[in-house]
């Protein structure tokens, strides 16, 4: 195979791997494009059931205003006339922080994250890791050695097998 051929067939090999993304990403918009859409329509389902349960007197102002007192609410609507403290929630309030005090976290993380990523480093390069992963490399190797001497002995006997079997019966078998 001369290299141009092997340029043809990588590019070749790229451009189905670029058109089979281009397909997946094609699906994957289509059926969020479908799910979108039945959300859509349960919503717009749920909204008018929601307006058609609405009387047509509450969409007016439910307060109406004498010219003697306050305004009184229509017959019917609730009104919020207390608020209990147990029912009040706690809500945090947020603060401005000053430019210091930003600085300061933003470089007390970054040194947490570089003294992590050091103390990994040396854990995962230490010689007691090293020694355990190269005996661990010297057994795979020494397996799968030990397979491949063991395929080789099998072949070998198939191998040996019909040979014997094609000078019995006069018929040669071609092994390539």
């Amino acid at each position: 195979m001369t290299t141009e051929q092997a340029w043809l067939a990588a590019t070749g090999t790229l451009a189905i791997g670029v058109a089979l993304v281009a397909v997946a990403l094609a699906v994957r918009a289509s059926r969020r494009a479908a799910r979108a859409e039945a959300s859509v329509d349960t919503l717009v389902e749920r909204l008018e059931v929601l307006e058609s349960a609405v009387p047509p007197a509450a969409t007016t102002p439910t307060a109406t205003s004498t010219a003697t007192g306050p305004a009184e609410p229509a017959p019917g609507a609730f009104v919020i006339t207390r608020l209990d403290e147990s029912e009040r929630p706690d809500v945090p309030v947020a603060r401005d922080i000053d430019g210091r005090l930003f600085a300061d976290i933003v470089a007390r993380e970054t040194v947490v994250k570089a003294a992590s990523w050091t103390h990994g480093l040396r854990r995962a390069l230490s010689a007691d890791n090293r020694h355990r992963i190269r005996l661990e490399v010297r057994r795979e190797i020494r397996r799968a050695g030990r397979d491949r001497r063991a395929e080789t002995k099998q072949a070998l006997r198939e191998y040996r097998a019909r040979e014997r079997a094609g000078h019995d019966g006069g018929v040669r078998e071609d092994v390539a």
